[in-house]
């Protein structure tokens, strides 16, 4: 068989459609070729010639030089290196920026001002990816809670909208229409606000809706929500340059993966733990940290049959493109289309999740409006072939708690890695818990930090490999007493002293290696299916020993302990003798001394 090899003219040519350098742009200067001069190019006196160039009006936004060779030139090597730096030196003697490009048609190096740049997508990728390397742009966290802390008491008591939900839906459609263009502008009517909101997301999800019909609950939650005010027009204004200050904060092309939903939920049910149908919505941290348990990455499929507010999808959808080069990729397309998957049943829950989807550039969102312990959601499952779960079912068995643990084992394929977070003794005390080993195996359990959700119930997460029976293997467990982070007023538990990456990099090489940790055990599944705490041995001093006689003796003599004290005190007092020293009080209780200043 003869493998064609493609020449250096043939990776420039498909390079140059790659990077979009054969459209003609205002203000822009690009192209490839091997006779163009630097000198032509507006650096007088410079006969060297490029492989490929962007070159803006502007110096002051990044240039791009690219330097191709033949499939068969290995590109690791320092010479081809040079050529390129030699290229890019000379544009930035006017330049500000410039990304470097090194490609032979397979391999890719790129460097910003002549510094390689690792973690990118390995297929080479539109210019508009390269430009963004040097575009900086974080989250302010603290910006986007005090401004939700606004937005949620002018909902609530200059609107009237009491139900939590209906908050969060309200601010979360808001923001989804001002990501898609929607005209909010100070002083207009309430009406013509919230109007203005629903028409941008009707169109925002024309598209969508061919492949999900169900995302038409989104709008029809948003249109049912019910104000008892809406006249104060300066509220009207707050809530609209807020939700305006939010949306600048948020760009989704260089969100590092923050669920910024999950900010809102921490303030919205600041006052309430959970909802009636049993959500309990999952740190930021905890999703992170799962998401890398079980090995999720860009080519996975990943299922959350419970998905709540959609974070664990939120947090595999960043992930997942982060690996792939970023959200400007086909890969980033192709992830969010066609690889992530959630199940809500409650109906405003689950408008929640298409919401938290969209805001996150997420146009065509597979999620389902079911109930998970339904056949109808176990076919929809299989069809999917899930190969990664990350979940956090409801806790309470009257929602189902361990029958949809059980319908997403039995529906994934065999040897899927399934990982939930559930009440430590769940499994032990719920009679099905053991009927699931039957047909899957329990790998790890791993005892989470006690104060990880505020309702007070104490969690581990487990994973389970989806249809291989435990046949008694042992389990491996370990427990995380602290994950670092610290409660803020009406803001949650965060990680304000930045401890939570080197504690969550700690365990994953812990849990991997399953040894370098004294928590860790081994258990049997046949004595326990949760995390045995140590029993703390029974100590008592002599004092307290005496102490404990003293008031048995004095209890079986009918003794009023209380007043035997006040008697005794009394009676040593005043029966002693006290004298100023100088600047002391001297007592002396039949001949003991005690001084006090």
């Amino acid at each position: 068989m003869t493998i064609l090899i493609r020449t250096e003219d043939e990776v420039r040519d498909s390079a140059k459609i790659l990077l979009g350098f054969d459209k003609i742009e205002k203000d822009i200067k690009q192209g490839t070729g091997q006779i163009t001069t630097f000198n032509q190019l507006g650096f007088k006196g410079n006969n060297n010639k490029p492989d490929g160039w962007y070159l803006p009006a502007n110096k002051t936004l990044p240039a791009i030089i690219l330097e191709t060779k033949s499939e068969n030139e290995d590109i690791s090597l320092q010479k081809w290196v040079d050529e390129l730096n030699k290229n890019c030196n000379i544009v930035l003697t006017k330049y500000e920026h410039v990304v470097g490009i090194l490609y032979n048609g397979i391999d890719i190096r790129v460097f910003k001002d002549n510094v390689e740049v690792n973690g990118l997508s390995d297929i080479l990728q539109d210019k508009s990816y390269y430009i963004e390397l040097f575009t900086k742009n974080t989250i302010d966290k603290q910006k986007i809670y005090n401004l939700t802390k606004r937005i949620n008491d002018c909902l609530h008591t200059e609107f009237g909208i009491k139900n939590l939900y209906h908050r969060m839906i309200f601010t979360a459609c808001a923001l989804v229409a001002k990501r898609y263009g929607a005209m909010l502008i100070k002083d207009m009517s309430f009406s013509l606000m919230k109007n203005s909101i629903l028409s941008t997301l009707n169109k925002s999800l024309e598209e969508s809706r061919k492949q999900n019909l169900k995302l038409d609950l989104l709008t029809e939650v948003y249109a049912e929500i019910k104000m008892n005010n809406t006249t104060n027009q300066e509220a009207i204004n707050n809530f609209i340059v807020w939700v305006s200050e939010i949306s600048e904060c948020v760009n989704s092309d260089y969100w590092n993966g923050e669920d910024v939903m999950g900010i809102f939920f921490n303030e919205f049910n600041r006052y309430k733990g959970k909802s009636e149908s049993g959500q309990v919505f999952t740190p930021d941290h905890i999703t992170s940290f799962m998401y890398r348990l079980i090995g999720v990455n860009q080519n996975d499929k990943v299922l959350d049959a419970a998905c709540g507010s959609g974070a664990f999808l939120v947090k595999a959808m960043c992930n997942m493109m982060k690996e792939a080069g970023g959200v400007k990729t086909k890969k980033a397309g192709q992830i969010k289309e066609s690889q992530l998957f959630g199940i809500e049943f409650d109906r405003e829950i689950f408008a929640l999740a298409c919401a938290n989807m969209l805001i996150h550039k997420d146009g065509k969102t597979n999620l389902e409006h079911l109930d998970s312990r339904t056949l109808e959601a176990c076919e929809w499952i299989r069809s999917k072939k899930i190969t990664k779960v990350l979940m956090n079912p409801p806790f309470e068995t009257k929602y189902g708690c361990l029958t949809i643990v059980d319908n997403v084992l039995k529906n994934v394929p065999q040897n899927t890695k399934c990982a939930f977070i559930l009440p430590d003794k769940k499994l032990e005390k719920d009679s099905r818990g053991k009927k699931i080993l039957k047909h899957s195996t329990l790998e790890k359990i791993i005892k989470l930090p006690e104060k990880v959700f505020s309702e007070g119930v104490t969690t581990s997460i487990f994973i389970f490999t989806a249809g291989v029976p435990q046949n008694n293997k042992e389990i491996f467990a370990c427990y995380i007493e602290d994950d670092g982070l610290e409660t803020v007023k009406n803001q949650g538990r965060q990680d304000i002293k930045d401890k939570w990456q080197d504690i969550e990099d700690l365990w994953i090489d812990v849990i991997h290696k399953q040894s370098g940790h004294e928590t860790i055990q081994w258990v049997k599944p046949s004595e326990h299916l949760s995390y045995q705490m140590p029993e703390i041995p029974f100590e008592i001093s002599e004092e307290d020993f005496t102490k404990t006689i003293m008031d048995y003796l004095m209890f079986k003599d009918g003794i009023d302990v209380k007043e035997f004290n006040e008697a005794l005190m009394k009676k040593v007092l005043y029966n002693s003798e006290v004298k100023q020293e100088k600047e002391k009080i001297v007592i002396t209780l039949k001949g003991v001394n005690n001084e006090q200043n």
